[in-house]
């Protein structure tokens, strides 16, 4: 669980950032960042004044939500005429999450609090999120442990004549026994996973609206997205792709594995992959740019003559090569054109450096690595080999 000390810490960051802006609090309605402040996943709002105490509210359930709380004043959510007593005369400034908040919910609460002037927290919200404390960190290498110790089991399942929804089933069990809770969150709209995905050959060409180098066919055009009914075939690259849960936080991990050979051009492609995951981990150092980080994944991916596959199928190419992770899959910061913003110490993030060849597979790496004065740190104790069975 959340400890007072880690919950006051990041309270007192956002506060001081709010100051810092003329905002007078924050009003957090999105349950993952509600969790993140308070400590309780229930559902919740949470008031975070630029001065004082915070305040958080709870529909249901509150006796959970009492005993998880970090947040001292911790009630039940008022009736709607009682709300607006809950704050004081002075605030006239709302920060509101305006990434995640549903119009509805965004109405609701201006209705609430006339003649308040609701204002964007969002960039604030995830530059907070997005540097780990040591405690954090702490949480992302256990589930590097976890993740990485059903990765060493496939050796012992993945047989050939599997389907790759097969192997999906196995992983994913081993996952779950292990501890693994399951819930990958995405903050971006029209984004979402169930766990991972286990793609060959077979489908590691399909494109779809999953924004990563790899979507897979997916079981149906409803879950357009992982693993799919195709048989996995010998002599090409088996992608398995997953996240670890536990305790909310996620890491991110890719390994691949080969019934039979590969093909030289694939062996040259993972070489790559390696070479671009090793200059970028030696550069996760505060103050590198990430935009420039992922130009030169780039520019190395067009050296290697592999410019068109890197990233995604020809044409449908994902414009980054790391992002970073937590509570969510897709923090702050992200390896991205465009993202021309500076590393911060205690930032993770996955790097995943892949190439889609349609009809042929898909090859690359991921790990996930916290940014040190050092340059990255590897969050996870797992080999990047090939695994030849």
């Amino acid at each position: 669980m959340l400890t007072r000390q880690e919950s006051q810490q990041r309270i007192s960051r956002l506060q001081e950032a709010l100051r810092g802006k003329g905002i007078d609090g924050a009003l957090f309605i999105h349950p993952i960042d509600v969790y993140y402040f308070s400590g309780t996943r229930q559902n919740s709002t949470l008031w975070v004044p630029a001065e004082g105490e915070p305040r958080l509210w709870v529909r249901k359930s509150f006796a959970r939500g009492i005993q998880e709380s970090c947040i001292e004043d911790t009630r039940p959510f008022p009736s709607s005429k009682e709300f607006p007593a809950q704050f004081e005369e002075g605030v006239r400034s709302v920060g509101f999450t305006f990434d995640v908040a549903p119009v509805q919910q965004y109405n609701y609460y201006l209705k609430l609090l006339p003649g308040r002037d609701f204002v964007d927290v969002s960039a604030i919200n995830r530059e907070i999120r997005s540097v780990k404390s040591p405690w954090e960190l702490e949480q992302i290498r256990h589930c590097g442990g976890q993740l990485a110790g059903v990765f060493r089991e496939v050796p012992g399942f993945l047989k050939p004549g599997m389907r790759e929804v097969d192997l999906a089933a196995e992983f994913e069990y081993r996952l779950r026994k292990a501890g693994g809770e399951g819930y990958v969150r995405m903050r971006a709209f029209n984004q979402e996973l169930f766990q991972g995905l286990a793609v060959s050959s077979a489908s590691a060409g399909a494109t779809g609206f999953f924004d990563g180098a790899v979507t897979g066919q997916g079981m149906s055009s409803a879950s357009p997205h992982g693993a799919s009914a195709a048989l996995i075939p010998v002599n090409a690259p088996i992608l398995i792709d997953y996240t670890g849960v536990f305790n909310g936080y996620i890491i991110d991990m890719t390994r691949f594995f080969v019934i039979g050979k590969l093909a030289p051009e694939l062996e040259h492609a993972f070489r790559t992959a390696l070479a671009i995951q090793g200059y970028l981990a030696e550069h996760l150092k505060p103050g590198a740019i990430c935009e420039k980080l992922f130009l030169k994944a780039a520019e190395m991916a067009q050296a290697a003559g592999l410019a068109e596959h890197f990233m995604g199928a020809p044409g449908e190419n994902a414009r980054f090569v790391g992002h970073g992770v937590g509570l969510e899959l897709d923090e702050f910061p992200v390896l991205a054109q465009g993202f021309n913003v500076a590393l911060q110490a205690g930032q993770t993030l996955a790097i995943e450096p892949k190439f889609v060849f349609p009809g042929k597979g898909v090859i690359g790496i991921e790990n996930t690595f916290a940014v040190t004065d050092e340059g990255g740190v590897r969050l996870s104790d797992l080999p990047d080999d090939l695994v030849y069975l």
